[in-house]
């Protein structure tokens, strides 16, 4: 009886780690002004929504649509429960990124650990460089300004 309720316990525990995990975004419908917004910036396009919490206290709500912005191309926009674009990102090939932040990358990681690029532009119009890197089994995120400079290195979850 001990082995078969342990049995059951191992089970369903394993069912609720296969579900969704607690770091995951939830697909979402916006507000009508946020999906307006999206669908006047991004005519003709379908995003797959999900919403996030930010700021200090995660009391700030953020939307983020994911599209394909051409056949080839992945985007994601970002908008406040207004619908106020805070940001876009869209993929990009290594041959657009600025000589130095490809110089850089050259120089500190292997070709095979980089697993995507994104220009990121903000509601101020700042443009930086995102490179998605995968390190012993960890990601990271590397940003260089928009000359290519390096800028930080942050630890994805």
């Amino acid at each position: 009886m001990k082995n078969v309720l342990l049995l059951f316990i191992f089970l369903g525990s394993g069912y609720l780690m296969a579900q969704e995990g607690i770091m995951m975004k939830e697909v979402v419908t916006p507000p009508e002004v946020v999906r307006f917004a999206f669908e006047k910036q991004y005519p003709n396009k379908t995003a797959v929504w999900a919403m996030e919490y930010v700021g200090d206290d995660n009391d700030e709500i953020r939307y983020e649509a994911k599209f394909n912005l051409t056949t080839k191309t992945k985007a994601l926009a970002v908008y406040d429960n207004l619908g106020n674009l805070k940001a876009t990102e869209t993929q990009i090939p290594l041959s657009q990124l600025p000589p130095k932040a490809q110089a850089y990358l050259k120089q500190n990681y292997p070709a095979k650990a980089i697993r995507e690029i994104a220009i990121v532009v903000d509601d101020k119009n700042k443009t930086t460089y995102e490179v998605g890197i995968e390190k012993k089994t960890k990601f990271y995120d590397v940003v260089f300004d928009k000359n290519g400079g390096f800028d930080v290195i942050i630890q994805k979850d």
